[in-house]
């Protein structure tokens, strides 16, 4: 679960979360759920796998405004090996929800041509398995 505590900046003149916040929340909670799962996105660009967003959606439930709380929890909805889909749970310091999400991600070597992860970084591929596995 990834925590994020919502900044002035995050807001407009009401003090509401400008809706375009959630999808980068649901970045940084991806980046924290790599780094947990010992693959971070530092880590994954060294070793030459480029893992670009193909696909985002959201619906929002309820607002949140400055100073609030949100903890967003990340699962892995289907994996194969080629592409990763992952959905967000966010929700608020009463663990309201606020904010359903969706990525999707494919994973590409730094010319562009489709990785299978399985093959070329098994490794990397059995931690997704096993955080799959675990929810």
């Amino acid at each position: 679960m990834y925590q994020h505590r919502i900044q002035y900046y995050e807001t407009d003149k009401m003090l509401v979360t400008h809706h375009s916040n959630y999808i980068r929340w649901m970045e940084e909670a991806r980046v924290d759920f790599l780094d947990k799962i010992g693959w971070s996105y530092l880590k994954l660009e060294e070793l030459g796998i480029i893992s670009p967003v193909i696909s985002v959606d959201g619906k929002y439930k309820k607002s949140t405004t400055f100073g609030d709380v949100v903890n967003i929890d990340v699962k892995i909805q289907e994996f194969k090996g080629v592409k990763l889909k992952l959905i967000y749970e966010v929700t608020d310091q009463n663990g309201v929800n606020v904010f359903e999400g969706h990525s999707e991600h494919c994973f590409l070597t730094r010319e562009g041509k489709p990785m299978m992860i399985r093959v070329t970084y098994p490794d990397f591929y059995n931690a997704i398995m096993e955080a799959y596995e675990k929810q």
